[in-house]
């Protein structure tokens, strides 16, 4: 008796120690508009999509450098419950040592960012059946305020959780998912105000971007992608509106605080590949929105492929800078487009400043004066197929690019590919797509590469080829660094300056579009992604 007494007693001696040694994080706290608004100055928090309302992706932290990169390895993994469901998309958020990540198709999950131990997990109750005609079921992130944490779900629900536990604090049934809406991009928090966009553009839904009261998710406002009958902008979808929309918002936009400006992308219009069923430029399709933050209210817009009947969704995260254009300091706004061209404006009136294609483009001869793509002959879909680049997944697609401050480079995963073009008769032809669709080409004409470009002109600077073309995010770093990733499930890191591969480990997914994110704690840096069925965080030694 007293032998086991004693071996009790150093079992819990050996618990008390093991738990001293492994500190327990409490999740994040106090995450204030001021402390998001200087998001930048604290590296070692990831607070948001894209880094910083900037959404620039780049992160102060050194740590991790050119000259020791080469040594990075692997510090925990974790395996999400719902794993081969729907591929990981997620862009983790970091505050105080906690990492928040979304797991397909709606679950958020809290974890230990230097263990990668399980906090708490949250889970919707979502219908047997979930309209996601073009949609992927899957969630690209949260967004955090306060002590809470904000999600959209497949169901077209936006979801206040307590960062603490994981309970809900309050829930807003957003729209109708038996009517084609879903939510499944990350919700941006200004000022108090939760704003989210909206999935299901493929189908004749009707986008909008909407705002929340963080605290009690009362509306406050909504701005339509597609105006009705009678609004400014109706007059370029012909004179019947029935059946017709899109314009799905299911990017992540920017914010200017100064300028109190949203910047946010939108989708193609439908019917996607029937345009005689929609006459005109289809405003506010393909366009990026400039909105007033406490409104709503539409400041003005830039439409990247007027009248698209190729599925060019413009969700791209715009990425927001300041440069000298012509001698004189400018506030820009940079976007790789799935059309194929890369493109500068000036955030301020939306004027074009600067474009030129950043992959093969065959569906236009450039840009004009005001950045309006002058066509090409024959480039609209026919009933044996028009074959065009790039491909209907674009250029590049939603995976979010990154700019360094430091190189003035903007750097983007880029597909070289192209497709058929199909038209049809009808919606039954092809199902949700509005009577066509596309037949992409592959081969060994078909791959990818991490390309940078001088972020005021488009100028390429360097490219790392990849075997196959990719949909995968950058992320820039004052260590000289750019991680990325490739198709075949390889993490990379890029010299910043020159494009020469420093590292690259596999991790065996062919699924690796998550962004990457890199925060620190305990004093050590991690970089952070997911590929596969798994997320995997990296370290020095």
């Amino acid at each position: 008796m007293k032998k086991s007494l004693a071996s009790f007693a150093c079992v819990a001696i050996a618990i008390a120690v093991f738990m001293c040694v492994i500190p327990q994080r409490a999740p994040a706290q106090g995450v204030t508009y001021d402390r998001l608004l200087k998001a930048d100055t604290t590296p070692q928090d990831w607070l948001m999509y894209g880094g910083d309302y900037f959404s620039q992706r780049f992160s102060r932290l050194t740590q991790i450098n050119r000259g020791n990169v080469h040594l990075l390895k692997p510090a925990w993994m974790y395996q999400p419950n719902h794993t081969g469901e729907a591929p990981i998309e997620a862009s983790a958020i970091v505050a105080n040592g906690v990492l928040y990540i979304t797991e397909p198709p709606s679950t958020v999950t809290a974890l230990d960012a230097r263990l990668g131990t399980k906090i708490w997990s949250w889970s919707p109750r979502l219908p047997q059946r979930l309209y996601t005609i073009g949609v992927h079921r899957s969630n690209r992130g949260v967004a955090i305020f306060g002590n809470t944490v904000y999600v959209g779900t497949l169901d077209a629900h936006l979801v206040a959780l307590d960062a603490k536990t994981g309970e809900v604090r309050w829930t807003v049934h957003v729209d109708d998912n038996n009517h084609g809406y879903a939510m499944t991009g990350a919700p941006r928090v200004i000022d108090g105000k939760v704003i989210v966009g909206i999935s299901g553009g493929d189908v004749d839904i009707r986008g909008y971007i909407d705002a929340y009261d963080a605290a009690t998710g009362k509306h406050l406002w909504r701005s339509y992608t597609i105006p009705a009958p009678g609004e400014p902008g109706s007059e370029t979808w012909g004179k019947d509106m029935t059946g017709i929309g899109g314009g799905g918002t299911w990017g992540t936009g920017s914010y200017d605080p100064e300028l109190n400006l949203i910047y946010w992308g939108t989708g193609n219009p439908a019917p996607d590949y029937n345009g005689s069923l929609r006459p005109g430029d289809n405003l506010y399709t393909d366009c990026v929105l400039a909105l007033d933050a406490d409104t709503g209210k539409m400041k003005w817009h830039f439409q990247f492929t007027p009248h698209d009947t190729h599925d060019w969704d413009s969700i791209q995260v715009p990425v927001l800078f300041d440069a000298n254009v012509d001698g004189k300091p400018r506030k820009l706004l940079a976007l790789a487009n799935r059309n194929g061209f890369y493109y500068v404006l000036d955030r301020v009136d939306g004027k074009f400043v600067a474009g030129q294609p950043f992959v093969t483009e065959t569906w236009a001869k450039g840009l004009d004066e005001n950045g309006r793509p002058i066509l090409n002959p024959n480039i609209e879909p026919t009933p044996t197929g028009t074959l065009l680049f790039p491909d209907g997944h674009g250029g590049t697609n939603w995976n979010s690019p990154s700019y360094s401050p430091l190189t003035k480079m903007f750097y983007v995963s880029s597909r070289e590919i192209s497709a058929y073009t199909v038209s049809g008769k009808n919606r039954v032809d092809f199902p949700g797509f509005g009577g066509g669709g596309r037949i992409t080409l592959g081969g060994d004409d078909a791959y990818g590469a991490i390309r940078a470009l001088d972020a005021v002109t488009g100028n390429r600077k360097w490219e790392y080829k990849l075997l196959a073309p990719t949909e995968v995010s950058t992320l820039a770093t004052a260590g000289g660094l750019v991680f990325s990733s490739s198709d075949e499930g390889n993490f990379l890191a890029l010299d910043a300056d020159t494009g020469k591969l420093l590292w690259h480990f596999t991790v065996g997914g062919s699924e690796t579009g998550a962004n990457f994110v890199t925060y620190e704690v305990a004093g050590k840096q991690y970089v952070f992604a997911g590929s596969g069925d798994s997320f995997v965080a990296f370290t020095l030694p």
